[in-house]
């Protein structure tokens, strides 16, 4: 199924969702970014979501945008966040500060290595971060793509992506 067809499939309850998809995915509806960050921003968020049809579809919609190296890396931003979102929304709420203290020990290691411009890695991680529930990772991404240049528009419009991605998916599963 095309994103296309995704949207008509979608119940007159998700009308708001089908309208917005068609929105974010390009550069008038994602001011800040630029159409294969928004491509891959939308992928990284599909994989979040865990939802195969949407994965399908927004892989498809995109192929030929990236090199192989390139659709690894947004693999590797979604896992790793699966990760570090886990641990540091912990680290972040738990009210026993001494956690925060601690060396997190795990091996993150594509996080300084991602294989591609780290500001793209870093706005996909924002996007899963934002769908996973990590104030804390959130905060650092956002510092780290502002200082890179993304501008507050940018970084808003990565939040859209994913909030629209999230609710498609969520659309899809409900049927």
């Amino acid at each position: 199924m095309s994103i296309k067809e995704i949207r008509q499939s979608l119940g007159e309850y998700a009308k708001d969702i089908k309208i917005n998809l068609g929105n974010v995915l390009d550069e008038e509806g994602s001011e800040g970014l630029n159409e294969k960050q928004i491509a891959g921003i939308a992928i990284s968020c599909a994989y979040a979501t865990k939802n195969e049809e949407l994965i399908k579809a927004l892989v498809n919609e995109y192929e030929g945008t990236f090199t192989e190296a390139e659709l690894e890396a947004i693999k590797g931003a979604t896992t790793i966040m699966a990760m570090n979102n886990i641990y540091y929304r912990f680290v972040h709420l738990s009210s026993d500060k001494e956690f925060g203290k601690m060396p997190a020990g795990l091996r993150m290691n594509i996080i300084g290595n991602p294989g591609i411009e780290k500001v793209d890695f870093e706005l996909y991680s924002l996007a899963v971060s934002a769908i996973n529930g990590c104030g804390m990772c959130m905060d650092a991404h956002v510092g780290v793509v502002t200082k890179a240049g993304v501008s507050k528009q940018g970084v808003q419009s990565t939040i859209k992506i994913a909030s629209v991605i999230h609710a498609t998916a969520q659309a899809l599963t409900i049927g």
